[in-house]
């Protein structure tokens, strides 16, 4: 809500990739140099493979006016800077799927060329979006295991907390949404009291009370030993297809 959609200019190869920015009320174009002609901020939000060839086309476009975000997974900010012209301030942003109900997880980089006055610029714009970091570029990787990726495993922990209700004698949609406002209550405890999660975890507990031996299963099988793997092994494979 921050930017107009009058003044956003999407450009895509086909109509089927404009069709829902015609819809918000953007403006839509082929051309990816009309975009560079017409912005001064310009989002690369295309497929890690097809982004050098992105590149190469705006390359002579580009000027020290524009700042140029990518999204691609895995393409570096050296990279980006090689392929770019010498001094463009350039950043590189991760986001994650709950930005498209406000309520996402984003870490940003930046690259030499750019300084304070754009990195805050695309801070306050994201704001909207969810939570926004600045961070090493080591930590976006990591945050692919952590909140890109792990946005599937609350998924499929949801799914399992509402099925343990269903065997319960649960319907099935009164146990979905139960479980989905129980992961938003408590995230949204997280966040707004800043405490750790196991001090939150432990308020939950009473001696002797239904809490401590619910827990006790989940550590039996070994809940949080298999997470932090899920998220190492996320990370690790997108280290992988960075190389790649």
């Amino acid at each position: 809500g921050k930017v107009p959609a009058s003044s956003i200019l999407a450009s895509a190869p086909s109509d089927r990739n404009l069709d829902t920015w015609r819809e918000s009320g953007c403006r839509t174009t082929h051309c990816n140099l009309e975009v560079l002609q017409e912005s001064t901020l310009v989002f690369l939000a295309t497929k890690p493979h097809i982004l050098p060839g992105v590149l190469q086309e705006i390359r002579p476009a580009v000027g020290p006016h524009h700042i140029v975000v990518s999204m691609a997974a895995g393409v570096s900010l050296q990279t980006l800077q090689r392929l770019l012209p010498a001094g463009t301030k350039v950043l590189r942003l991760m986001p994650n799927l709950p930005c498209v109900v406000q309520a996402g997880a984003m870490v940003f980089a930046r690259g030499s060329g750019t300084g304070d006055g754009e990195a805050a610029l695309l801070k306050s714009l994201l704001s909207s979006c969810g939570l926004c970091e600045e961070v090493p570029e080591s930590y976006i990787n990591i945050h692919t295991g952590l909140s890109g990726s792990g946005v599937a495993y609350v998924y499929l922990f949801a799914e399992a907390l509402a099925e343990g209700a269903v065997k319960m004698g649960m319907p099935g949609g009164l146990a979905n949404r139960i479980a989905a406002q129980t992961l938003l209550g408590a995230a949204k405890m997280m966040l707004e009291t800043g405490e750790h999660p196991a001090k939150l975890r432990g308020d939950v507990c009473t001696p002797g009370g239904t809490t401590i031996h619910a827990l006790h299963q989940l550590e039996k099988g070994a809940l949080r030993a298999t997470v932090m793997n899920a998220v190492e092994a996320a990370t690790n494979r997108a280290c992988d297809m960075a190389k790649d």
